[in-house]
């Protein structure tokens, strides 16, 4: 990393990673489900209060695999927001099932809970609400929504690792969640997820299809005598290295996630002149959900344009950065997808939001140059 630049992220190791990596080699267990794996599932069972835990390559084969468990078919649809990764979309519309997009909220960013219900149809299976920053849905409501018209819940937690809402683990509320462990994310593995199961009924199932359709981790435990392919499925294991290194984050992941808090509340104390003159939005935290820190963004006023204040941070040496292109302008959401009303948040949001530098080890000298070449885009410095 250059001295002077400020990064938009950088992946952070505790230490131990390396060390770890060494100890699957020394075991002879490099494919997947091996020891560091068991401990990983461990771990995420607990702390999460999952049914099962299943680490898979990436979110994106997390939210796949999802899709294969709950037997979606071409013309299906699920309900999801616009605002989001490719990957929430693409692993429905890979079974032929139909991604209907809804508005999200202004003040988190997240699936509008009040629009969800006007847009079922009697082929809506399933609502995938994707927690925004680690910020978590209204997912009372959503759950709620699911019951009453017997619908899955697929969280797309890829944000939300170690964030809760009213206590909960995000990721661990609707029927099945995904996490990322990508290295972007806060706790990372280089590329990397886990599919938490929280319908206990699914819990065999979501083994098999992760397991190539068959019943090895039923062979292994002895449950059965031999292992045969039983279901559609395919390799969703990550390999124990990755795992070895992904042991390492869990251990210290309550202190990174303290950390990058404390950045990510300089960042918003840093700000908060800027927002009161009405040239930017801070994010908002619901008071029922406790965020992990993943992100810091802001929302320019209406008017200013995005570009410039993008290519002065570029000029810096900073890496500031928009977000997500909708879903439903984009040539393939308009393929497969079919938007639900006007999406005038979510437009708008886009076209608005700046994310800030992010990372553990992070200064607050850093942060202090980030806001005021910010102030300086906005014609506010000198």
């Amino acid at each position: 990393m250059n001295e002077n630049a400020i990064p938009f992220n950088w992946p952070h190791m505790t230490g131990k990673e390396l060390y770890y990596i060494a100890e699957a080699h020394f075991q002879g267990r490099l494919a997947g489900d091996g020891p560091f794996t068991q401990r990983c599932h461990t771990w995420l069972e607990q702390r999460s209060g999952c049914a099962k835990a299943l680490l898979t390559h990436s979110c994106t084969a997390a939210l796949e695999l999802s899709a294969l468990l709950l037997d979606l078919e071409p013309g299906d649809e699920v309900i999801m927001p616009s605002y989001t990764f490719v990957s929430t979309a693409n692993a429905f519309v890979l079974r032929g099932a139909v991604p209907v997009f809804v508005d999200v909220r202004e003040d988190t960013l997240n699936l509008d809970e009040t629009l969800i219900e006007a847009a079922i149809t009697d082929r809506t299976k399933a609502i995938a609400p994707v927690h925004y920053a680690g910020v978590g849905c209204e997912m009372d409501v959503i759950m709620a929504i699911a019951q009453t018209h017997n619908l899955k819940v697929i969280e797309d937690a890829a944000q939300g690792m170690m964030a809760t809402y009213k206590g909960r683990a995000l990721g661990s509320i609707g029927h099945l969640g995904a996490y990322s462990f990508h290295e972007t994310k806060n706790v990372i593995s280089g590329e990397g997820g886990c599919l938490l199961v929280n319908d206990p009924e699914l819990s065999q199932r979501a083994e098999i299809i992760r397991e190539k359709g068959t019943d090895r981790s039923r062979f292994f435990r002895g449950e059965v005598d031999k292992y045969t392919w039983q279901e559609v499925g395919s390799s969703f294991l990550p390999g124990e290295l990755i795992a070895a290194f992904l042991w390492a984050q869990f251990e210290e992941a309550d202190q990174i996630t303290a950390q990058r808090l404390a950045t990510w509340q300089r960042y918003h104390d840093k700000l908060a002149q800027l927002e009161s003159e009405g040239i930017i939005r801070r994010p908002i935290i619901p008071q029922e959900c406790q965020h992990n820190a993943h992100m810091y963004y802001i929302l320019l006023a209406p008017g200013i344009e995005r570009q410039p204040v993008l290519e002065t941070f570029r000029h810096h040496n900073m890496g500031s950065v928009f977000h997500y292109v909708p879903l439903h302008s984009s040539p393939a959401g308009q393929r497969y997808g079919r938007p639900h009303g006007d999406l005038a948040v979510t437009n708008s949001a886009a076209q608005r939001l700046i994310r800030l530098p992010m990372w553990l080890g992070l200064t607050d000298d850093q942060q202090e140059q980030v806001v005021e070449v910010l102030q300086k885009a906005l014609f506010l410095g000198s």
